[in-house]
């Protein structure tokens, strides 16, 4: 069932908020024992929110289509009274008395909160195996990684506990996931959703952004969550339209990039006839294919890092004499962050500053890039490594070689399933759009998610 399914259903009055949400925790109870999605559940806070929806719809107070639909929030998002962990021991007892802009939005639209959903430490990471709180497990087969580091999010959507959930996104954390584990996963435009009341990872690369069982269901977030926010000083003033695509996009004329280089080097076989597959489906229905030839992505990757490794250390180092209290991998690279030197982290702003210009070209070529999403299904649990035929490469940046970029120009790019591997696993369709884009990105999206085969369903 879709949020527009479910928003229909509770208006004709075949089912009640408290009966979708009775059924979500059930689910959870369920199944997090085994995927481990949560860190809190707020089970009482939830039921009365869903009465109190139950009771708004029924004297004809409609706050929109979210209005008593079951979602849940990545644990960065402050909530009222309800723990904020952000993954880590360190803020394990932090309860925040302000809700984040967008938890505030989730509630003014409607939307039950089931709980804060597990992650990779500090949102720094792209496994989801948290040490604190367990490693969160692919839906599709536990022995796998769901990706991070909004790892629980996209678990929770894909195995059927919510309808939506909220990630971040510093550098592929909403899309990773949610190519791993076959849902939609949208990271806006920088500035289009207020970071008011997140914590952070990155001062100028975090993204907040919805993952979501449909592209529509996605559109329909987005339609909530977008907007300008006064807290925010990054926040966009640019006017909010309309997200949600009609019931049958089309694609005529409309020029798709397919980069010619950097994005199916080092890729699985089953990753790279997929996105090609989605290409010739768009074909199909009224796209041209425009061979294109992309930046030095790899320099654009490392400078990314970089900037990463610098503003993440800044972020974290009034908490630097609790060190000790961070999970090892993380420890490491805020670590590597305190001995970048000013000079690196200068040049890799100013070096920004030029690929940012240089990519600019393409958006007179095409209006939206198919890529992959990551160049190969989820790992198995406990991997550090992935080997090609030429040699091995670090799991971290191979899951992120694709998407780490974009963060660094605030570009939208959203992950639609488009396959699965020989293992049955899920794969991912990057498209990528010029800044503001987000309409053009989902209608794309929604006409291919008509025409590809549906995801595969975890056996659970």
């Amino acid at each position: 069932m879709t949020i527009e399914q479910a928003a229909q259903a509770l208006r004709a009055r075949k089912v009640s908020a408290v009966e979708l949400t009775r059924e979500a925790l059930r689910s959870v109870e369920r199944l997090d024992g085994r995927l481990r999605t949560f860190i809190t559940v707020t089970v009482d806070q939830a039921l009365a929110d869903a009465a109190r929806a139950d009771e708004e719809l029924a004297r004809g107070l409609d706050r929109g289509p979210l209005h008593g639909v079951p979602v849940a929030l990545k644990d960065v998002f402050a909530t009222r009274g309800i723990r904020t962990t952000c993954g880590s021991k360190i803020f394990a007892d932090y309860v925040p008395d302000f809700d984040a802009a967008v938890t505030e939005r989730l509630r003014a639209a409607g939307a039950v909160l089931i709980g804060k959903t597990n992650m990779h430490e500090l949102a720094y990471g792209i496994t989801s195996t948290n040490p604190h709180y367990g490693a969160v497990r692919n839906p599709h087969d536990p022995e796998h990684v769901p990706g991070g580091s909004s790892g629980g999010s996209a678990a929770a959507v894909a195995a059927g506990m919510v309808f939506l959930a909220m990630g971040s996104d510093t550098g592929g954390s909403i899309r990773i996931p949610a190519a791993w584990c076959g849902v939609v996963g949208l990271k806006p435009t920088f500035g289009r959703v207020s970071r008011f009341g997140v914590l952070p990872l990155d001062f100028s690369l975090d993204h907040m952004g919805p993952l979501a069982r449909s592209v529509r269901d996605a559109a329909l977030a987005l339609e909530v969550l977008a907007g300008h926010d006064p807290r925010d000083e990054t926040s966009s003033r640019r006017p909010v339209g309309q997200y949600l695509p009609t019931l049958e996009p089309s694609l005529e004329g409309l020029r798709i990039g397919l980069p010619q280089n950097f994005y199916f080097e080092r890729v699985t076989p089953a990753v790279a006839e997929a996105v090609h597959g989605a290409a010739r489906l768009a074909e199909e229905a009224g796209a041209s294919i425009v061979p294109v030839c992309v930046p030095d992505v790899a320099a654009m990757n490392q400078i990314s890092r970089i900037i990463l490794l610098a503003e993440a250390a800044a972020v974290m180092q009034p908490y630097f004499e609790r060190r000790g209290q961070f999970g090892e991998d993380v420890r490491l690279l805020l670590e590597q962050g305190m001995l970048l030197s000013a000079t690196d982290y200068i040049q890799a702003q100013r070096l920004r500053r030029l690929m940012r210009d240089e990519y600019r070209r393409i958006w007179r070529e095409v209006d939206c890039l198919f890529t992959p999403t990551t160049p190969m299904a989820a790992p198995r649990l406990g991997l550090s490594t992935i080997d090609w035929s030429d040699g091995p490469e670090d799991l971290r940046l191979a899951a992120t070689r694709f998407v780490r970029a974009l963060n660094m120009f605030g570009w939208p790019a959203l992950s639609l399933p488009c396959g699965k591997d020989p293992a049955g696993l899920p794969l991912g369709l990057q498209i990528v759009g010029p800044p503001f884009s987000e309409a053009r990105l989902l209608r794309v999206a929604a006409a291919l998610e008509q025409r590809l085969p549906a995801p595969p369903r975890p056996a659970l």
